[in-house]
Formats: C-alpha cells, sequence, structure tokens
C-alpha cells in the first residue's frame, strides 16, 4: 500500500468541495481501476476499498472520509410505510431494525448472511452496494483483465467456479457481489444520489446496476463524483411475503455460490397475485427470474409448482467450464426460497 493523505468531512458539500479542489481527477468510488492511481477516493466503512488497496489496485493520494456523516445513518419510515436506509447505515443496524426485519424480512435475512458480526459492524449499505466483484482475476495485479482495461476475460480459459452463469459471454464474467442488492432488487428499491455539485437523482434499481455488454468497466451507472445518499424502499402491500436464502461452500462467513430473494403479494384464497424473484451470484448484476415469476403469479404456491418455477429460471443457464454444479443447487434453492416466502404471515394483522 502506497502512502496517502487523510481529511475526514464535516458534510457531505464540504466532501464534495474536498475531492474536486484537490485533484485534477476526482473520483468519488473505485470503478475504473485504470484511472484510480491518481484520484481522491471517498471512504465511508472501508471494508473493500481498503482491501483494494492492500491489493495494489487503487492507490489514491488521498482519501476523504464520510463515516462521521451522522445525516446519512438513520433508518426512517415515511407516512405511507415506506422506509430510507441512509447510505453510511451499517449492516448490523439494518439487521438489527425491528422495521425492517417486520415489513422487509428478506432483506434483514440478505444483510445477516453478509459476511462476519465483525465486518457488518463496520459495513455501510452504501459501500456494500458498490463494492468490486471478488473475482480473483480482478484482484490479481498479475492479471490486467477487460474490468480493469485490458483485452481478455482471463475466467473464459480460466478457474471459472465461482464465475456467473447467466449473461456471461459479454466479455466478462464477474458476479456481483453484494447480498442486500437481491433483495433490493426484489423489493423494487430506488437508490438516492448526489453529485459533487449537489445535483440530486432518484434511480430505480433495476436501472442501477449495468452488464458488461454496456460497459465491462462499471458494475453500476454512477457518474464521476457521485455519491450514494439513500435507499428508498416503498411502502409494502398488506398482503406482501417475502425470503432470502444463499447457498456457500462453507457455513462459516463465505461469499455465496448462489443466493435467492423471493417476495410474493398473496390473496386470502392463498392466489399469488405478484411476484419478484431475484437471483445473486449467478451473474454480473442481480437477476430477475422472469420465467419463475410467470409462473407462480395467478397461481396457489405449492412445491410442484415451486420446482417447475426454479426449473424454468434456469432454461437460460450458459455455464462455463467449470460452474454447471451452480444450476442444480440454484434450482433447489429457487424452489426452497419460493415455499419459504410463501409460508410467511403478512405483517398486517387483518390479513392473517
Amino acid at each position: 500500500m502506497e502512502s496517502f493523505e487523510w481529511q475526514r468531512a464535516t458534510s457531505l458539500e464540504n466532501a464534495a468541495t474536498l475531492a474536486t479542489h484537490t485533484a485534477t481527477e476526482s473520483m468519488l468510488g473505485a470503478q475504473d481501476l485504470s484511472a484510480a492511481s491518481q484520484a481522491v477516493l471517498v471512504k465511508a466503512g472501508g471494508v473493500d476499498l481498503l482491501d483494494l488497496m492492500k491489493e495494489g489496485l487503487v492507490s489514491p493520494k488521498r482519501l476523504i472520509d464520510i463515516n462521521n456523516l451522522s445525516e446519512f445513518q438513520s433508518i426512517s419510515e415515511d407516512a405511507n410505510g415506506g422506509f430510507t436506509i441512509g447510505a453510511l447505515t451499517t449492516l448490523a443496524q439494518i439487521a438489527a431494525h425491528s422495521g425492517l426485519g417486520k415489513y422487509f424480512p428478506a432483506l434483514v435475512q440478505a444483510v445477516t448472511a453478509a459476511a462476519s458480526p465483525q465486518i457488518r459492524n463496520r459495513a455501510t449499505l452504501g459501500g456494500n452496494l458498490l463494492q468490486r466483484p471478488r473475482c480473483w482475476y480482478l484482484r490479481s495485479p498479475a492479471h490486467h483483465c477487460l474490468r480493469k482495461g485490458g483485452e481478455h476475460c482471463f475466467a473464459y480459459a480460466g478457474d471459472n467456479r465461482y464465475h456467473a452463469v447467466f449473461s456471461n459471454h459479454d466479455g466478462c464474467a464477474i458476479v456481483h457481489p453484494s447480498t442486500p442488492a437481491t433483495a433490493l432488487l426484489a423489493f423494487q428499491a430506488q437508490i438516492k444520489c448526489v453529485s459533487a455539485h449537489g445535483a440530486q437523482r432518484v434511480i430505480p434499481i433495476d436501472d442501477f446496476f449495468m452488464l458488461p455488454s454496456r460497459d465491462p468497466r462499471h458494475e453500476n451507472i454512477l457518474q464521476a463524483g457521485e455519491l450514494i445518499t439513500a435507499v428508498k424502499l416503498p411502502a409494502p402491500h398488506p398482503a406482501q411475503r417475502s425470503a432470502y436464502l444463499q447457498l456457500s461452500e462453507k457455513a462459516a462467513f463465505d461469499w455465496p455460490l448462489a443466493a435467492v430473494a423471493a417476495v410474493f403479494v398473496i390473496d386470502r384464497n392463498d392466489i399469488c397475485q405478484q411476484a419478484r424473484i431475484v437471483l445473486g451470484s449467478v451473474s454480473p448484476t442481480p437477476r430477475r427470474a422472469q420465467e419463475a415469476e410467470n409462473i407462480l403469479t395467478g397461481a396457489k404456491i405449492d412445491p410442484d409448482n415451486a420446482r417447475t418455477a426454479a426449473e424454468a429460471a434456469i432454461t437460460t443457464a450458459t455455464p462455463l467450464s467449470g460452474n454447471a454444479y451452480k444450476l442444480p443447487l440454484l434450482s433447489a434453492l429457487i424452489s426452497r426460497t419460493i415455499l419459504k416466502a410463501a409460508s410467511c404471515e403478512s405483517p398486517y394483522e387483518r390479513f392473517l
């Protein structure tokens, strides 16, 4: 790790000022590894950023610490029942929040499954959504891969046991590492952002992440100088139910081989009126399983159609040479998550 300067911001405006006035090229994120060596980078929890620095993939001249900005560390419920989670809220704080646990259990389950207790106490939601992929070729200084400005994805001919089985032939076969992102996509969350110049925008999470076919160097549509300030969860439907499951090689802290989040609206007659099923750790972005959603919508959910939906969800998979084992695991995980979500009770008493 090379030497760097450290400054602690007193406000978001101060962070933007420090970034734009202390470097000719300001990048408030570490997405573009080919340019990051000259960048001023913003640090929140620092979990992934410090990894990237120790691995020699980024060498910022200055870090701007925003982790003490309390206005972005809150969880609030709005008048219509939606929730806003500040970008600097830790994963541990989300996991412990009773309101989120009651109305958005799949999110709490996803957050609780992430990392280890020590990391969850430090890692922020914004940082988790923006973390770089864990691909060992991306993380290796010896491999100048496509995502770092090179010409090749080394996973195609190399060790690809943990890589994508969907959308993996667009030049890069990474999987997105965020577990909360899988649940947030199922809940149709929105990402609130602000630029270095104060311009704000709200991005539907369906549009936030990018496939390599669009841009092989970036995982999301944030512009240079933009920061996530909050994540908004829409008010849940009164008959909404949800669940999240993941499968890893080890029972201890490990990255998922596959993850599934399911959110259903099930009426009094046990008919599924709405379904959103999202697959994680199997694609460069969290992936909607629309084939499965279509099978379940308008039907009673039972083990038979859960299996049928799960099988439909993997029909478009294109496994690489070393990761076809993921498909039966993923199919079983989808089926289990569907049944777990459908068996949950609605948090609203009038629908019990």
